[in-house]
């Protein structure tokens, strides 16, 4: 018997459009870091008001926001995967499974809720 998991906490429903999330955020995360590496890299004296001047400029505040939001649905696509792949009867849960996976995602999204308000907070 082949179970096939659909849910609505999928975030688009299709694992070829989750994959590509994953990528696609993947590289927003990786050009995000490796533009902050460079600023620090390439600059010779760093000092709070270049920092400042770094991290509160419009560009940059845009640019973490977005490495903010692309964590959070990089993250969400993974554990969603986990949950649903090891949280199964099959696994020797039983009918405990359904009720466990949806506390693993509850929290799962509570604490990415916390992270993004936290980060927004701190960016804007």
């Amino acid at each position: 018997m082949v179970m096939q998991v659909t849910s609505v906490t999928s975030l688009t429903r299709s694992g070829l459009s989750d994959f590509v999330v994953q990528r696609a955020t993947a590289m927003i995360l990786t050009v995000y870091t490796a533009w902050v590496l460079g600023f620090f890299l390439l600059t010779p004296q760093i000092d709070h008001d270049g920092l400042v001047a770094f991290f509160t400029s419009f560009s940059m505040q845009v640019f973490s926001t977005l490495a903010v939001i692309s964590t959070i649905a990089h993250a969400w696509v993974g554990l969603w995967t986990i949950g649903t792949d090891y949280l199964r009867p099959s696994h020797g849960l039983g009918s405990a499974a359904d009720p466990l996976r949806i506390a693993y995602q509850a929290v799962c999204l509570l604490m990415m809720a916390v992270y993004l308000m936290w980060s927004l907070s701190l960016i804007w």
